[in-house]
Formats: C-alpha cells, sequence, structure tokens
C-alpha cells in the first residue's frame, strides 16, 4: 500500500515538464517494468536552479520523480548528486519492496542529469563518481 505522500506526489506532481534549454538532461529506464523518467537541469552558480520531469510508469515511479525534483531544487550539484534512492524513498514515507527499483531510478535520472551538466562544461563537482555521490545504484 502507497503512503499518504506518495499518493500526494501521484495525484498532484511537483515540478512537471521540461526546462526550457535545459543545461542537463538525465534519461532512464526500467526495461523489467517499463518505467521511463526523464529529467532535466538548469544550472546557476553551481546549484540546480530549475528541475522539472516527465515519467511514463506507475504511481510510484510519478510519485518519485515528484519527490526528487523537490528535493534538487536549489541544491548545489555536489548536493543534489549526493541524494540518494534511500533518501528519496524516506521523503514519501516508505515504498512498497517491490516499487522500491523506482526511487533507484528518479535518483539515477537526476545523476544523470547533472552528469550530463558537468560533461557538456567540464566542470567537476566534487564527490562526483563516489559510491555516495552515486545514491549507491
Amino acid at each position: 500500500m502507497y503512503t499518504d505522500k506518495v499518493l500526494e506526489h501521484f495525484s498532484d506532481p511537483h515540478n512537471v515538464g521540461e526546462v526550457e534549454n535545459p543545461d542537463g538532461v538525465g534519461q532512464v529506464g526500467n526495461p523489467i517494468c517499463g518505467d521511463v523518467m526523464k529529467i532535466t537541469i538548469k544550472v546557476k552558480d553551481g546549484r540546480i536552479a530549475d528541475v522539472k520531469f516527465r515519467t511514463l510508469g506507475c504511481a510510484a515511479a510519478i510519485a518519485t520523480s515528484s519527490i526528487t525534483t523537490d528535493m534538487a531544487m536549489g541544491k548545489t550539484l555536489e548536493e543534489a548528486q549526493a541524494i540518494t534512492r534511500q533518501q528519496v524513498a524516506d521523503a514519501l514515507g516508505g515504498l512498497p519492496t517491490n516499487k522500491l527499483h523506482c526511487s533507484n531510478l528518479a535518483a539515477q535520472g537526476l545523476h544523470v542529469a547533472i552528469k550530463d551538466y558537468l560533461a557538456k562544461t567540464g566542470a567537476a563537482v566534487k564527490g562526483a563518481g563516489s559510491p555516495a555521490a552515486e545514491g549507491a545504484e
């Protein structure tokens, strides 16, 4: 069963859409369940100035995308890169065991968008690439 927080973010998701002229794009998917997420970011002064998502998937996939974008907004790239799948699940009050992969996808999509930004700009983020920064994926 889903928590009230999951249902809230599923029925009224935050940050839906795509950032115009994004600085970074992360698209991830799970071939087993069919969930696909695209997260776009705008970076200003080393911080996530805007972040949006488009997700095709179940209630948990949409809710984790929504909460992940909330968690990343305004964070430094280092802080956003350190968001883990467990933190995403915890922010939603937990997820059923068979839906934990959704929080993994949301965190991974954010990390891929940040990596895309870094690759495009040649910038570096302290801690990027470490197991903690990868969200223990």
